[in-house]
């Protein structure tokens, strides 16, 4: 998948990456009756619109542009997200475009050796990598490709929502297109359009939170760098004295660097190459050949709606909640819904649960979404201190961290994005027997080999019930894996701690929502229950 260059072009203030056909206006004879819109062709929107038509759903995606946007948006993709991903069939494709990385170094002052470094894969023997570094186009390229193999999912590029209502049983929207307006029904309408959503705006709620004053230039530039694949963070180094630097390696020789400006800033000037060049040349040496691929400044938020559940709207991503880009939780985070969302708008599409099973994503789509507000609120106090105390105790961490391990858990460049867990989550059942090892319920299940392939692979995106060996039922409906019955499958076995007899019951997400150590008939069914539609048995 090469750039393809000779596209790039600006239109208004977005520069494009690659053009798309715009869609025709419906004709007159078309009811414009949906069951779910999604509007928003961003990552979050498009893998959602994947996920749903991979289970079988007649999907239609609006989205404003008729082009793939170029520019510095997200590029470092988590191994939750990679996990997600490859259950929408692109995973393998992202990672093998991408850069892998590891392994973080934090580096202070003009010291040439970290006085921190962190692996992001802790736990090896798992198919994806901690991290991959790709630009945001590649990977929505990626996911219009796999959409394009899914007949039951309709995207329509070039057409702009205008306006929006909502009732009981749906939503109706206007849309603006070249050739004509027109109006949708739907039954569910899922706002994925971004932090200037217009789904939200016109439905007039809320978006709360704090400005943080300070301000970050992104440098993305063409080289041919020997730094290595990894992530590179400087306090306070002579090259940007008194403020902090992160490098991050992309694809096609492209590097990120990241610098700190300040508050009280002239934004338009900041981004001139002659202000820009002397900055990067000092980080990397005069003689470096560079070339500019993209300059851009930004100030952060982290805030979020009150709830993301608005009877037949629903939000999900930077619509729903905005936070610093340090530790990339950003994209992730708006995969991480989708995830919880998708296989529970199956269950409620189906029959197979009330609407009111939706309430369940609203509760542990906001515990993620103030999960990752808390770290990257933290992390941005902690990379730009507001008074003299803060700034004296960051430094002296940093002083401390060379030495010692204890300090090291105080330094904060961006406590990167994991997956979330729902410990006190309400599709929990409570463990059955003695557990001391294992995936505690409300928590991912650590992927591992099996057979000739991978323990996720084998769960999918539908219920299943893992366990070794055992004598029970399975309830209807449910898929079966037996880990004493397959072949390569002793670290899954030592990972979930699953004991001759016990059983884990996986929800589609490949969250664990139950685990046994004596399962039955009666309380797999009862869990069951509880998971799939919010209530005990």
């Amino acid at each position: 998948m090469a750039r393809p260059s000779s596209t790039i072009e600006t239109r208004g203030n977005v520069r494009v990456w690659r053009s798309i056909q715009p869609t025709p206006v419906p004709k007159p004879t078309h009811k414009g009756e949906h069951r779910v819109v999604i509007v928003g062709t961003g990552p979050v929107g498009l893998a959602l619109a994947i996920d749903l038509g991979q289970r079988g759903h007649e999907v239609l995606v609006i989205g404003k542009f008729d082009f793939i946007p170029d520019g510095s948006k997200a590029i470092c993709f988590s191994k939750r997200s990679l996990d997600i991903l490859d259950r929408l069939k692109v995973g393998g494709q992202a990672v093998e475009r991408g850069v892998t990385w590891n392994v973080g170094k934090v580096f202070w002052k003009d010291s040439r050796e970290p006085i921190y470094q962190f692996d992001l894969l802790p736990v090896k023997n798992q198919k994806m990598p901690g991290f991959i570094n790709l630009q945001q186009y590649y990977l929505e390229d990626l996911l219009i490709g796999r959409i394009s193999e899914l007949p039951n999912v309709e995207v329509r590029w070039g057409h702009e929502v205008t306006d929006v209502s909502t009732s009981a049983s749906g939503a109706k929207i206007g849309v603006k297109a070249e050739g004509g307006d027109y109006e949708i029904t739907c039954e569910w309408l899922v706002a994925c359009d971004g932090s200037k959503s217009t789904i939200r705006n016109k439905l007039d709620l809320d978006f709360e939170g704090r400005v943080f004053e300070d301000n970050f230039l992104i440098a993305d530039v063409r080289m041919k760098g020997d730094f290595p694949a990894e992530r590179w963070f400087w306090f306070d180094p002579p090259f940007n004295p008194g403020k902090s630097v992160l490098l991050h390696k992309q694809p096609d020789d492209i590097w990120r660097i990241d610098f700190q400006l300040g508050w009280d800033i002239d934004r338009e000037a900041c981004i001139r190459p002659e202000n820009v060049n002397p900055l990067v040349k000092a980080m990397l040496g005069a003689d470096v050949e560079f070339e500019r691929e993209w300059y851009s400044v930004y100030t952060f938020q982290c805030r979020r709606m009150a709830r993301f559940v608005h009877g037949r709207a629903i939000f999900a991503g930077d619509s729903a909640h905005l936070v610093s880009p340090f530790g990339a939780r950003g994209c992730n985070g708006g995969l991480a819904d989708i995830d919880n969302l998708g296989w529970k708008l199956d269950l409620v599409l189906r029959g197979d649960a009330p609407e009111e099973f939706l309430e369940t994503y609203n509760i542990e789509a906001i515990t993620t979404a103030d999960e990752n507000i808390l770290n990257s609120t933290r992390s941005t106090d902690f990379l730009t201190p507001k008074s003299a105390v803060s700034t004296a105790f960051r430094d002296a961490v940093l002083d401390l961290a060379g030495v010692s391990d204890f300090a090291r858990a105080f330094v904060n460049s961006g406590r990167l994005s994991t997956a979330v867990g729902y410990p006190d989550g309400p599709l929990n059942s409570p463990d059955e027997g003695d557990w001391l090892g294992g995936v505690a319920s409300g928590y991912p299940v650590i992927d591992a080999p099996l057979d000739e392939g991978w323990l996720l692979e084998k769960l999918g995106g539908r219920f299943v019930i893992l366990s070794n060996g055992g004598q029970f039922d399975p309830p209807l409906g449910v898929d079966h894996i037996d880990l004493a019955a397959r072949t390569n499958a002793r670290i899954a076995i030592e990972r979930l701690d699953l004991r001759p007899g016990s059983a884990y019951l996986i929800r589609p997400d490949q969250y664990v929502a139950a685990r046994f150590r004596t399962p039955d008939a009666d309380n797999l069914t009862a869990a069951l229950k509880r998971s799939s539609q919010g209530v005990s048995a």
